[in-house]
């Protein structure tokens, strides 16, 4: 095995360089296997209860890391060569040989020239495999090579070469592949034609490149494309991440105990939805401050059952939040540190303010990302796991890190949200997105874009774009988490903007301070004023149809799109309409603009 020294970031080792994954590493082209390969005794194991509860059995682990410079015997990931097939920069010379120096291996060729790995690589297309496309077998087929014997039987495999013809441009045409021992050739635009790898004989190995060939049981039915060795859909993360924060039990689940301990409970059950139930949840209701409806379904068992709920990651978090708006000043000193700022007596435009119900400037808090496993080429493909081992059925480890930060959250009012995503032009144009992202092959990675969570995805991208101007950190490094469900008994409105270090003292304070209303509310307002004009107006305001999958309404990278590391669904499901309303529909802020410049 070859050592090659290389240091990644540690958030790298999740996405985009996770197990599955191409990496480029001085010249050289490798991938990472899955965790059985890693050595336990240099990883550490991570703890989140929160988050294992989501996987199940399995435990977390960290990549080993060191500082400063990696010597002979420093813990490291192992990395697999991919593709094995690399040609000669200098002779042309195409091989999965590896050359030898002073007995050593090295990425050279025996005439002194540098190996390049090829460009084009094998993937399944719905199996999520990946394997080399045999250039060998590749050069001595095809409809030419058909019809020559001496063709056909060649067995000179030391003859083939990959070399550009002069005389046709730039394209695949240009590109060949030559076996100087029969004279048979083929170029590479015949490669990438739908099909060619299945009409050349050339199947699906139904395993990952590290896994040994024994350990296919059965063959996979897919097809095999060739794709470039850089292309992003070679590799589809399926993440998850958490933070660490104590479990708060729902509001519904906590007025639900709160009604079934009540004295008249088992009379309203006794009854099973006759007038009398009615009667006497009316009572309950005024004694509990409650409604009547909330009473008749818990008699029904019509809620959430609460450990359902809080399988669900934001459900908790949501609840957590909560708790901490309405604690004031947080002298805890643990690692989810937030303190509630009111808006009471806070200057700034009142159509703002009164959609919003409350603030947490987060100064501390820990998020655990974990690897799920990879998909490639199409996301409805098969899932691969993270960990292919022996007991990854029963015990296994997901890749993990563990991140410290700083954020700011905002809780929106919900009645004033209720009353503005009624309007029935409003459902109207979140229903475009509804119907889109129904025929998406991406609709399992994506939220439900109901009004509210539209209006506050896209108010989260353009706060972040202006936080990035004051907190001090590039945009790429601000990420967002949204709660926006009103199909929930709790139902959510918020938004919480953070950004994260792998230091464990987290970040430096920058975006926090900004969550004091006095500074905030202004950041907000000029964020809506950078979205009301956008470079690419008026061809922007008036869209419906952009972005991946048409998934996008009203919003570009003049106006509404970030990192798409900062985004939860990939700069998917936006719309400055329903922010800012148009000529058929009003936006949730709408009047605050107006309301700004009419006072100067």
């Amino acid at each position: 095995m070859e050592k090659i020294r290389h240091d990644l970031r540690l958030s790298e080792t999740i996405s985009p360089f996770g197990v599955g994954a191409i990496v480029d590493v001085r010249g050289e082209s490798l991938m990472a296997p899955d965790t059985s390969w890693w050595d336990k005794r240099f990883a550490q194991e991570i703890s989140c209860e929160r988050l294992m509860a989501r996987l199940g059995a399995g435990v977390l682990r960290q990549p080993p890391e060191h500082a400063g410079r990696a010597g002979k015997d420093t813990p490291a990931l192992p990395y697999w060569r991919f593709p094995a097939w690399r040609f000669c920069e200098r002779c042309g010379k195409l091989s999965k040989l590896t050359g030898k120096k002073k007995g050593k291996w090295s990425n050279a060729c025996e005439c002194g020239g540098a190996l390049v790995p090829m460009r084009y690589i094998a993937v399944c297309e719905k199996g999520s495999h990946a394997q080399d496309v045999n250039w060998f077998k590749w050069a001595h087929r095809g409809r030419a090579a058909s019809l020559n014997e001496g063709v056909r039987f060649c067995r000179d495999y030391k003859s083939l070469r990959f070399h550009k013809l002069a005389t046709r441009g730039e394209g695949l045409a240009a590109l060949v592949v030559k076996c100087h021992g029969c004279g048979n050739e083929r170029r590479l635009a015949e490669l990438v034609t739908k099909g060619a790898l299945h009409r050349d004989g050339i199947r699906c190995a139904g395993r990952q490149p590290w896994e040994p060939e024994d350990s296919v049981k059965k063959p996979c039915p897919y097809e095999l494309v060739a794709v470039q060795r850089g292309a992003t859909g070679n590799y589809i993360a399926e993440r998850i991440s958490a933070l660490d924060i104590p479990e708060e039990r729902p509001q519904s689940a906590e007025a639900a105990d709160k009604i079934r301990g009540h004295v008249f409970f088992e009379k309203v059950v006794t009854d099973n939805g006759g007038p009398l139930s009615e009667q006497v949840a009316e009572w309950i209701a005024d004694d509990l401050g409650v409604t009547p409806e909330t009473v008749l379904a818990v008699a029904a068992g019509e809620e959430t059952a609460p450990d359902e709920m809080l399988l669900d990651l934001k459900d908790g978090e949501w609840a957590a939040f909560l708790t901490k708006l309405g604690g004031g000043r947080d002298g805890s000193g643990s690692d989810f540190v937030v303190d509630g700022r009111s808006l009471e007596n806070v200057a700034g435009p009142q159509s703002l303010l009164d959609k919003m119900s409350g603030i947490g400037q987060v100064r501390r808090f820990r998020e655990v990302r974990a690897l799920r496993g990879f998909r490639r080429h199409d996301a409805e493909a098969a899932m691969i796991s993270a960990d292919l081992g022996p007991d990854q059925r029963r015990w296994p480890t997901y890749p993990a890190i563990e991140l410290f930060g700083e954020g700011i959250f905002l809780r929106f009012e919900e009645r004033k949200l209720a009353e503005w995503e009624a309007q029935p032009q409003v459902q109207a144009r979140a229903a475009i997105l509804k119907e889109r992202r129904a025929d998406s092959p991406w609709a399992n990675r994506l939220d439900f874009p109901e009004p509210r969570y539209i209006a506050l995805h896209t108010l989260a991208h353009l706060l972040i774009r202006r936080l990035a101007f004051a907190s001090g950190y590039a945009s790429a490094s601000l990420q967002e988490r949204i709660y926006a469900n009103s199909d929930r008994t709790d139902k959510t409105a918020g938004i919480l903007i953070y950004t994260v270090a792998g230091d464990a003292q987290g970040a430096l304070g920058g975006l926090v301070r900004l969550g004091e209303p006095e500074k905030l509310i202004p950041l907000l307002v000029a964020a809506l004023d950078d979205a009301d004009f956008c470079s690419n107006d008026p061809v922007c305001i008036e869209s419906d149809r952009q972005g991946a999958s048409q998934l996008n309404l009203s919003a570009c990278h003049g106006c509404s799109l970030v990192s798409e590391t900062s985004c939860e669904t990939g700069n998917r499901l936006l719309d400055r309409q329903l922010v800012l309303g148009g000529s058929d529909v009003r936006g949730l802020l709408d009047e605050v603009l107006a309301e700004v410049r009419q006072h100067g």
